[in-house]
């Protein structure tokens, strides 16, 4: 791991580390009590309301570059290596201030416990989770309307041309893709490569969402940060994945067996080659049908159906779906845990 280069004690000794002795710190615990707190306050409004998200900061940055070196003038090969080198800075300085980070927060005294507040920040494990909640209240509460005003805020594509059902269809499918890249993979690329590991990952995505569109501006600048994105995600989205079927063992409405039949024969059905990984997954967990057909403000997306399942989809199916996102979230709690205990024992 990373952080143990930066550190002048063993990160398995648990007395230590427990007592917050300068020097220590071991990625897999800060994770656990990250997720904990991601758990408990989930996305702290207040705090953005004063200081920009970290995240803020990489999309002004990327944003800047693509203003400064992203003429229309020039050739494709000249706008892909303006775009190779916005994204090679964009994660160096990320990275970098990852690493200062780290090496100041191991040399404090309880040094863990700002590592995890940090990670925490950078985890969107609850906030997912509260915002597909509020989609299904919008439904319940104020009908079609209500869901399309709670899911704009989660989805970029034009809810005004959804129904109910597409709007709890794409609430789901939200939920099953954030859950690859909002939590699995920041933890995922924080307990292999420490803090500088999961600031390049955040910038990493951030360029993706900024810049890695197929469109005629950004399909030569943003094809190195779209690139980039897949490499990122390739593991943790099949993780995810294996987490969502291991969850429907425990899920009420569950079957993990389908989850895995439909992961293994639509998963690759996705116009990315890592979202359908967790969400067919989730639809062959909840017997459903995801995809199909999307409306973005480009014009419209012929997307495959992923499951076999039931199309017409509620706020019910909604709340099955976070159910088992939380069942999926306490085994990836687990799985940190084990990691945990492996480098204690070890």
């Amino acid at each position: 791991m990373f952080s143990s280069l930066l550190q002048n004690a063993p990160s398995s000794d648990p007395v230590a580390i427990l007592n917050g002795a300068p020097g220590v710190l071991d990625p897999a615990l800060v994770l656990l009590g990250a997720m904990a707190l991601d758990a408990a306050i989930g996305d702290p409004r207040w705090l953005w309301r004063l200081l920009p998200h970290p995240v803020v900061w990489a999309g002004a940055l990327i944003g800047w570059f693509d203003r400064k070196l992203n003429r229309e003038d020039r050739s494709a090969v000249n706008r892909t290596v303006r775009g190779a080198v916005a994204v090679a800075i964009t994660v160096g300085l990320a990275a970098g201030l990852g690493w200062a980070a780290h090496y100041l927060l191991a040399r404090l005294p309880f040094g863990m416990g700002w590592e995890a507040l940090i990670v925490a920040v950078l985890l969107a494990g609850r906030g997912l989770f509260d915002h597909v909640g509020r989609v299904a209240k919008g439904l319940k509460a104020d009908g079609l309307e209500g869901g399309r005003e709670a899911l704009r805020h989660i989805v970029g594509r034009d809810v005004k041309s959804l129904d109910s059902h597409g709007v709890a269809r794409s609430a789901i499918e939200s939920l099953a893709e954030n859950f690859a890249d909002g939590l699995v993979a920041p933890a995922f690329w924080y307990v292999l490569l420490g803090l500088p590991g999961l600031l390049a990952y955040k910038a990493i995505n951030t360029c993706d969402s900024m810049i890695g569109y197929r469109t005629k501006r950004h399909k030569a600048f943003g094809l190195v940060a779209a690139r980039l994105d897949d490499a990122a995600n390739f593991l943790p989205a099949r993780l995810a994945g294996i987490l969502v079927c291991l969850a429907a063992l425990f899920a009420p409405r569950g079957d993990p067996a389908r989850a895995v039949r439909t992961m293994r024969a639509d998963a690759g059905k996705h116009a990315s080659p890592n979202a359908g990984w967790p969400e067919a997954a989730m639809a062959g967990a909840l017997d459903l049908a995801l995809g199909g057909p999307r409306r973005y403000p480009g014009g419209v997306t012929e997307g495959a159906w992923i499951g076999t399942g039931r199309a017409r989809l509620g706020p019910r199916d909604i709340a099955a779906a976070r159910r088992l996102y939380l069942i999926a979230c306490a085994i990836g709690w687990a799985l940190a845990a084990g990691v945990a205990l492996a480098g204690w024992v070890g």
